[in-house]
């Protein structure tokens, strides 16, 4: 049962107005349609048009298109060698799936602290959690924001690890005037629907490496292979023949969501402007409050923000963070919190992870409330967002 508004009359707004949102238009449905219509709804010619889009739109020389970005992580935890007693270090502000591939492979996730003002994994960490057995580093553009890429790459090349992109957050962001994509040794990109671009579910891993490439293209699709080279029975009978030469997986995205894909990727740059219209309003509007603090960002990065995260100082506010959020669910301003670090989960603990391994992502995580963002809002939403925040601070504030 929602609560009545703060001051038990009418909330900022009529209607509810969440944390994320797709934006479909007709042209989208039309691309749909027009792969319906067609002779191929999977394995067909869409999926090689968008990976040849997403290498365009990135830079990257090579791209495999899979059905989430939570395979494209596992696809590229197994191009990378990754398997039984190796480590990988991620950060724990994360969806799960950043820290799950790992276990996939048998291998074991180790969690590396943040920066206490972008929220990204600091390379410092990183640094400190290295061991002989780490083989890889999984680092997560929180937000949308790219973490430091060069300082990162300088790392992995010192100790010989390979460095894996998460940027399911990030798509549109710029490092250094180059596009996430191209910059790690993979990136992994998701589709999901309240993400930048979507294909009702989808991600991709972009790589410059063909022979990682090449591995990547075997484990997504059941590590099975028409290509006489690959093969090791050949020649064979006839054009039917494949052979399966790993063990891989049916991680294969369809047509239809690629034909979806290729009309949203059309409107990129409609919807990351917008999303970075939204971003500077608010963070003008937060600047002056001082129980609210905004995520900063580094100079290198030029960001196509996934979510708006607001940091509450709880020292400053008479309220817990539930009382702010269900406040907020008051007023029709439906938040969520991105995210409940990883290892604190039942299952990692089952695993022998304990809180505390991570003191400046724990203590970020007690504040942060990600508010409205999605290129679709009107300028009278971000409004309506920016006054109910406002309104449930003032009521809160201390003194």
């Amino acid at each position: 049962m929602d609560r009545l508004a703060i001051d038990g009359g009418k909330p900022v707004r009529e209607n509810k107005i969440y944390y994320g949102k797709q934006w479909i238009d007709e042209d989208d449905v039309a691309a749909v349609a027009a792969v319906l219509r067609s002779d191929y709804v999977t394995c067909g010619p869409k999926v090689d048009e968008l990976e040849k889009a997403l290498c365009e739109y990135t830079g990257a020389k090579y791209a495999v298109a899979l059905n989430s970005g939570t395979s494209a992580l596992h696809c590229a935890i197994l191009a990378a060698g990754i398997g039984p007693g190796d480590e990988v270090i991620t950060t724990p502000i994360t969806f799960a799936a950043s820290a799950n591939c790992a276990l996939y492979c048998g291998a074991r996730p180790v969690f590396a602290d943040i920066d206490k003002d972008t929220y990204n994994i600091d390379p410092e960490s990183i640094r400190a959690h290295i061991t002989e057995r780490t083989k890889a580093v999984v680092a997560v553009d929180y937000t949308g924001q790219a973490v430091k890429i060069d300082e990162i790459r300088q790392i992995c090349d010192e100790h010989g690890l390979v460095f894996i992109e998460d940027a399911a957050h990030s798509f549109a962001t710029q490092y250094k005037g180059k596009k996430v994509g191209s910059l790690a040794d993979m990136t992994c990109f998701s589709f999901h629907p309240v993400k930048t671009i979507t294909a009702g579910e989808g991600g991709a891993v972009l790589t410059n490496d063909e022979e990682l490439y090449k591995k990547l293209v075997l484990f997504h699709t059941h590590g099975i292979t028409h290509d006489e080279k690959l093969m090791e029975d050949a020649p064979h009978e006839g054009p039917w023949y494949y052979e399966q030469i790993e063990l891989g997986y049916n991680y294969r995205i369809t047509d239809i969501q690629a034909g979806l894909l290729l009309s949203q990727l059309a409107k990129i740059d409609k919807f990351a402007s917008r999303r970075k219209e939204i971003v500077r309003r608010y963070n003008e509007a937060f600047a002056d409050v001082p129980e609210i603090i905004v995520q900063k960002e580094i100079p290198e990065s030029d960001s196509c923000r996934h979510l708006y995260v607001i940091r509450l100082d709880l020292d400053k506010l008479s309220c817990s963070r539930r009382q702010f959020f269900d406040a907020l669910n008051a007023e029709n301003i439906v938040c969520q919190i991105h995210y409940v670090p990883a290892y604190w989960f039942p299952y990692y603990r089952h695993l022998g992870y304990e809180k505390g391994l991570c003191p400046v992502a724990e203590e970020v995580y007690a504040g942060i409330m990600s508010i409205p963002l999605y290129p679709k809002m009107t300028d009278d939403d971000v409004e309506d967002v920016i006054r109910a925040v406002k309104k449930v601070t003032d009521n809160y504030r201390k003194g």
